[in-house]
């Protein structure tokens, strides 16, 4: 959760605009409503995990609200948290040995639903499995999500949702491409050793042995979708380096060496497969990871938490359902650029479903919640002005939101059953 002034947020029902100055929707808009209510929010960054989160909501809810009907489907859109999110709704965690962002190994993971699979690229080289946390910008490699991938395809997948973001690399993917059999030779016929500065180095291509290293055959390779929340170019002050490798530690200088290596990986690689990729939308993503997967996995690109809901079949979920809650640490103006609230809000609209979100803070006006489809807001900071406790101890905070939350929009009498979450497609 990002922490922000209170008086800057949404507040429930004291605050400066509260659920019923949000959106101006009518008063107990669901008080004559049947049916379910559908929670899917998203992680509170650095605090809690999407499912903590809907856990916390779904109790709060019945604590204001006893019987009242709960089905907890949390999201994400492709970064950190896409896994426990699959999970959550029924997919199979499985764990895997791979390489972490400088080589080391690490278990990561990837879920799996017949012969469908999500890997989260950030498990395997995620800025949180840099050793000690030191940054490497110019080493770090994105070999493990490859490994993934490969053990995906060994568990029996056929179709994987490939999620991109929060990773330690900038690397254009190469080294995705190198764990998959691919070999990125120098002028002297040496294999280059990981990172995106090394791509300056980068003679030739030999992919005679792509696909090999895992022994898969042709008929196994599967089609992949990569999801992310941004539509970055490979190159340029909105690429890859510019962009996102500062946010990995990278200097001026090594943005520069960055930018140099992964322009001439995209030649290298570009003329070896015969079409040009750089300028697709995603291909700057997850530090060029994006690149690699549109033009070596053959990827479709597609914003991630719209392939999530697919996946987590959130359209049937939330058939008859009187309210849909989400959320996630900061509502903000990133959260309007197709982050997974607002994902989940255009879904629940085209369902003529409410919807109402909680939140750590939130900076968007009214205008801008109708836009986003969010009727109210109820936030930690319009309850608990000392942000140190919203930070270390949010749960408690987030049910006592999802009481008045309740209290302002479920009516008295609520069905008795409940739904302990969603079931998997």
């Amino acid at each position: 959760m990002t922490a922000g002034p209170p008086d800057g947020a949404a507040a429930a029902r004291d605050g400066a605009t509260g659920p019923r100055d949000a959106a101006a929707q009518p008063a107990q808009p669901s008080a004559g409503r049947s049916g379910h209510v559908v929670v899917a929010p998203d992680k509170f960054k650095g605090t809690l995990t999407a499912p903590q989160v809907a856990a916390h909501v779904a109790a709060g809810l019945r604590r204001g609200c006893p019987g009242v009907r709960v089905v907890t489907l949390p999201v994400a859109d492709g970064g950190d948290g896409t896994v426990d999110s699959a999970v959550a709704a029924g997919y199979r965690r499985v764990q895997a040995v791979v390489a972490g962002p400088t080589g080391e190994p690490v278990s990561a993971a990837f879920a799996i639903h017949g012969a469908a699979a999500i890997i989260e690229a950030a498990e395997a080289c995620g800025l949180r499995r840099l050793p000690g946390g030191t940054p490497a910008p110019l080493t770090a490699t994105s070999h493990g999500v490859g490994e993934l991938i490969i053990a995906a395809v060994r568990a029996g997948a056929r179709r994987i949702v490939l999620g991109l973001g929060g990773v330690a690399c900038t690397d254009g993917g190469a080294g995705l491409v190198q764990a998959l059999g691919g070999r990125l030779l120098d002028r002297e016929g040496a294999p280059l050793p990981p990172g995106g500065a090394a791509l300056r180095e980068l003679d030739r291509l030999d992919l005679g042995g792509f696909w090999a290293r895992g022994a898969v055959t042709a008929p196994a390779r599967p089609g992949v979708i990569a999801a992310c929340d941004v539509d970055n170019r490979l190159l340029g002050p909105g690429g890859a380096a510019a962009v996102y490798a500062p946010q990995k530690g990278a200097t001026p200088h090594d943005v520069a060496i960055l930018e140099d290596g992964i322009a001439h990986w995209a030649d290298v690689a570009e003329h070896a497969l015969g079409h040009r990729y750089r300028d697709l939308p995603g291909s700057g993503a997850a530090g060029g990871l994006g690149f690699a997967a549109l033009a070596f996995l053959g990827a479709s690109m597609r914003r991630g938490i719209d392939v999530l809901l697919e996946r987590l079949d959130f359209a049937r979920q939330i058939q008859g359902a009187r309210l849909v809650v989400t959320g996630e640490g900061s509502l903000d103006a990133q959260t309007l650029r197709g982050k997974a609230p607002a994902g989940v809000a255009r879904a629940a609209a085209a369902a003529g479903v409410p919807v109402a979100a909680v939140a750590g803070v939130a900076t968007l006006g009214g205008g801008d919640l109708r836009r986003l489809g969010v009727a109210a807001v109820y936030t930690l900071a319009s309850i608990q002005p000392d942000l140190r406790r919203c930070m270390t101890d949010p749960g408690p905070l987030v049910e006592d939101l999802a009481e008045r939350l309740a209290h302002d929009w479920l009516c008295a009498a609520a069905e008795p059953a409940q739904a302990e979450g969603a079931q998997p497609p």
